[in-house]
């Protein structure tokens, strides 16, 4: 490893070959200041006693595979400047021996890493495009068990190339998301354990740099590709639709084995229940939200119980799912200030309920908001 120290202070640089004497015996040090052409490195320590020090890290970051650590002198904004024009790493110049060797050696790991990502990269993805290429979709995703896969594509009559659409993408993605180009102009984005409202904020990212519309599925279902071009068909321009709803009960997804522990029971089928009740509600609240005059509605889901609320000046109305065992679960509906049969309690068998009929048990509550005092 060729570790290189950028610095115009020739007492701090003996120093620091001092503090570096537990890295292997082949690994060499140079040293070079600000004014000299410098060698080839693996690693490069930019000791900030020159007013180029930003400049250098800028003009060094052209290399993506080299890695920079700011040697600095204290903790103030040039740490912050540093990170903006790429440098992976700080430490302070009196810090401790070992924690120059571990911080050096632990971007050293993570160079190595980036490098090995990026000549995978290379090899599965479209040069031009940078995204992967559509072949390793099912590949790349068969080993994660959650998420939202997403098929976008340029509305009718936006002006676009494939370069401009890739950089929305990639710029709109975190590190572990995955993006490939399709056939056409069509686009996929794959978004580990992410909901549909993680995958709106994403769509909403990139809708902000060129018009587009696509089709949301999660990928429970094998066919989630087709389930996810089908609901981009659906899609207006410039917005998003959901794959349509599959009528599975929530019992045929829970074995029998399974009921036989319930503390095992529950976790599963907390999971399920999000997978089967978020969707609902979320695509309800984006069905109403702009429907119900002044209302708030909120809509969560977690290993408690599962709410649909809408709320407004004059009062509340909630639509509460709660799992007391294995048999059923129970839907409380209260609107606020009445004390009559709209506030009700709804026992459904786990082999009787679908999301279908989620959707029906929903839409009737907000029906019976509009007609209460609260909405008037």
């Amino acid at each position: 490893m060729n570790i290189l120290l950028v610095s115009d202070d020739n007492d701090f640089a003996y120093k620091l070959k001092e503090k570096l004497v537990f890295l292997r015996k082949d690994d060499i040090i140079t040293v070079a200041d600000y004014k000299e052409d410098l060698p080839e490195a693996d690693v490069v320590l930019i000791h900030d006693n020159n007013a180029d020090t930003l400049n250098l890290i800028e003009k060094l970051r052209v290399d993506e595979s080299l890695c920079i650590i700011l040697v600095a002198n204290s903790y103030d904004n040039v740490i912050l400047s540093a990170a903006d024009v790429g440098v992976d790493d700080f430490i302070l110049e009196n810090a401790p021996d070992f924690e120059f060797v571990i911080r050096i050696i632990n971007n050293m790991k993570y160079r190595g890493a980036k490098l090995f990502a990026n000549r995978n990269f290379k090899l599965l993805s479209d040069e031009f495009a940078g995204l992967y290429r559509h072949e390793f979709c099912k590949p790349l995703i068969d080993d994660y068990k959650s998420g939202t896969f997403v098929a976008l594509t340029p509305c009718d009559k936006v002006s676009f190339s494939v370069k401009n659409i890739s950089d929305a993408i990639k710029s709109a993605l975190r590190t572990d998301d995955i993006a490939f180009l399709g056939a056409g102009a069509n686009f996929y984005i794959f978004l580990p354990d992410t909901d549909f409202n993680g995958a709106v904020t994403v769509f909403n990212k990139i809708n902000s740099d060129i018009q587009i519309k696509a089709g949301f599925t999660d990928i429970s279902c094998e066919d989630y590709e087709k389930r996810a071009l089908n609901a981009l068909a659906e899609a207006s321009d410039g917005g998003y639709a959901f794959a349509e709803i599959i009528e599975d009960t929530l019992d045929e997804w829970l074995s029998d084995a399974q009921k036989g522990n319930y503390k095992l029971f529950r976790k599963i089928f907390n999971k399920k229940l999000e997978r089967v009740i978020a969707p609902v509600f979320y695509r309800l609240q984006k069905s109403y939200e702009e429907r119900l005059f002044e209302t708030e509605i909120e809509q969560f889901t977690n290993s408690e119980q599962c709410a649909f609320n809408l709320k407004n000046k004059n009062g509340e109305s909630s639509l509460r799912i709660i799992y007391p065992g294995f048999a059923k679960i129970m839907i409380y509906i209260t609107h606020e200030g009445l004390d009559s049969p709209e506030n009700r309690e709804i026992s459904l068998q786990l082999d009787k309920i679908t999301q279908k009929e989620l959707i029906g048990i929903v839409e009737r509550f907000i029906e019976e908001f509009k007609e209460t005092e609260c909405y008037q």
